[in-house]
């Protein structure tokens, strides 16, 4: 029997989107499709109905394409900007918001290690609405024939190997994987950009957490599965000298944080200022009076402002690493962004914790789903643990030790 999760093989269809040329027009464009998504996010979530409408439009808006660079064709917007538009999506939809995270982390690993020739046509086949997905995560197997592997087969690579958490990949044109092959003796990794209708590839729509529960972030398999030598790009190497990889990927997953903890924290203002009931013995006459109340309210935005100038901050510091890549900027960015990333995902689980609190038991009826925040929110900020950013931050100021260099810091 046909397993029913098996999605389509062929990919999504291209939608020519628009050019966008500055960061004020990524800024402006991500708020207007911001405003047009948030509507049935809730129903997309309780339905798990999974946004293909709303990714094509997502597409032409040009937003996929802001991170290429101005010479290849693109707007080249700032870290800050990618962050920002990634927060104002994240703020309507989290789970849309999350689906582009390794499209964006993928076209940085492109213009770190990729050729020119690469660059160049992956960078077209962007601008013209193909997008990434991903295939980066696996069960740990250290046995190199059990992880996914990369093997020569006369004049061409084949890949043969399963992937966990791959979210995107069911929505991708391309699916950039992570894969390893043995080389006089030793074991590098690369990132193979395989076409999601490649013959071998089954992309299985088996994610069920109970948050994000729209990011396609399920299984994929390859089976002799081949790839050409122009689609493999280095990876290993890239962490082998100081570049931003890890800190652009972070601050992205540090903005959709953030962003999550804005949505939640813009219902909790509606419904108070609505729907709640102030407590009876704040002898008030509604709850958007209620002293403990407005001191909660206040603390959420507190926390919400400092995550988000930590992130701008962090932004800031990952442009000037991009653009002078020392071991000393690259390890000041990812200093910064762990910095961010803790704030977000502290104020984002607030956030979503004090809809609740604050708005009373009326808040937690099916229909307005408000526990998609805190579900959204605590899935994805799962991703890496912010205990380990501590400490990379204390042996940094401490001891004046460089945090490692791989995509998770």
């Amino acid at each position: 029997m046909t397993d029913p999760r098996i999605a389509d093989p062929a990919p999504a269809p291209v939608v020519r989107p628009h050019l966008i040329t500055s960061d004020a027009e990524a800024l402006e464009t991500a708020q207007n499709f911001a405003e047009r998504v948030r509507a049935e996010a809730s129903i997309r979530d309780t339905e798990r109905r999974l946004p293909w409408k709303e990714l094509d439009e997502f597409v032409a808006t040009g937003l996929w394409g802001i991170s290429v660079p101005k010479e290849y064709g693109g707007a080249g917007v700032s870290a800050t900007t990618l962050a920002q538009v990634t927060a104002t999506i994240a703020a309507a939809d989290g789970s849309l918001s999350q689906i582009p995270q390794n499209h964006y982390y993928s076209l940085e690993v492109l213009r770190v290690g990729g050729s020119e020739t690469q660059k160049r046509y992956f960078y077209d086949r962007v601008l013209a609405g193909e997008r990434t997905g991903n295939a980066l995560a696996e069960i740990g197997h250290k046995d190199f024939k059990r992880r996914t592997h990369l093997t020569r087969d006369g004049g061409r690579w084949r890949v043969n190997g399963t992937k966990y958490y791959c979210t995107g990949a069911i929505y991708a044109h391309w699916i950039p994987t992570l894969v390893s092959a043995e080389e006089e003796g030793a074991v590098r990794t690369y990132i193979a950009f395989i076409p999601r209708s490649a013959p071998g590839v089954t992309v299985v729509d088996d994610w069920d957490g109970f948050g994000q529960r729209v990011t396609g972030s399920g299984t994929v398999r390859f089976e002799d599965v081949g790839v050409e030598p122009e689609w493999i790009v280095p990876f290993q190497s890239s962490f082998e000298t100081a570049t931003t990889i890890g800190p652009v990927a972070q601050i992205i997953h540090a903005a959709i944080d953030l962003g999550i903890g804005e949505g939640a924290y813009r219902d909790t203002l509606d419904f108070v200022r609505g729907r709640a009931r102030p407590w009876i013995d704040a002898k008030v006459e509604t709850a958007a009076e209620d002293p403990l109340t407005l001191s909660e309210i206040g603390q959420v935005r507190v926390r919400l402002r400092a995550a988000d100038a930590l992130l701008r901050r962090a932004g800031r510091l990952v442009d000037e690493a991009m653009a002078n890549p020392t071991e000393d900027t690259v390890a000041s960015a990812s200093i910064a962004v762990a910095e961010a990333k803790i704030l977000s995902t502290k104020a984002g689980l607030l956030a979503a914790n004090k809809l609740f609190e604050l708005s009373g038991t009326s808040s937690t009826m099916k229909v307005d789903n408000y526990d998609r925040y805190w579900r959204n929110v605590r899935t994805h900020t799962l991703h890496d643990p912010v205990r380990w950013k501590y400490q990379a931050i204390g042996q940094y100021i401490l001891n004046g030790r460089r945090p490692p260099r791989h995509g998770a810091i």
